[in-house]
């Protein structure tokens, strides 16, 4: 599905972005990738940290291309994720690998399901090269957005 398709079905608003804005979502998202290395906290605050950070990327990426989710409509943090192909040309092998850490987190959220060491360690190298990507998508496509124009 496009963008353009979710726009028309209500999954999407249009978005005009701004350096401002990308630069606090980024910050944001390194932020709560450094956070995420913290050994001290459990493994389940980990992965939520690094889940919130792969948010911020998709985020990123999202509005980078004009849109952003709309709030309103259930399931737009699964939207924002499957997108990610669309909007930085991500693998759809990895935006998998994302979309089962979003279900991951949902079961955690809502059942009280626990998170293993490895699944957290496993969602932080995930958010880590989602930046690594969205950065250099940025960098290659929208360097206006980050300054580099």
């Amino acid at each position: 599905m496009t963008l353009e398709n979710l726009l028309q079905i209500g999954k999407l608003k249009p978005h005009k972005t701004t350096r401002e804005e990308v630069a606090r979502l980024l910050t944001a998202m390194r932020r709560n990738l450094k956070d995420a290395h913290n050994a001290e906290i459990s493994p389940e605050s980990r992965f939520d940290i690094a889940y919130k950070a792969v948010m911020q990327g998709a985020l990123v990426a999202m509005m980078a291309n004009g849109y952003r989710p709309s709030t309103n409509e259930p399931g737009h943090h699964a939207t924002v994720v499957q997108s990610l192909p669309t909007t930085v040309g991500l693998a759809n092998e990895r935006m998998i690998v994302l979309d089962q850490l979003r279900k991951k987190r949902n079961l955690s959220d809502y059942s009280g399901a626990g998170i293993a060491e490895e699944e957290a360690a496993a969602c932080v190298r995930a958010a880590e090269e989602l930046a690594s990507t969205v950065e250099k998508w940025l960098l290659a496509k929208r360097p206006d957005l980050v300054g580099r124009a």
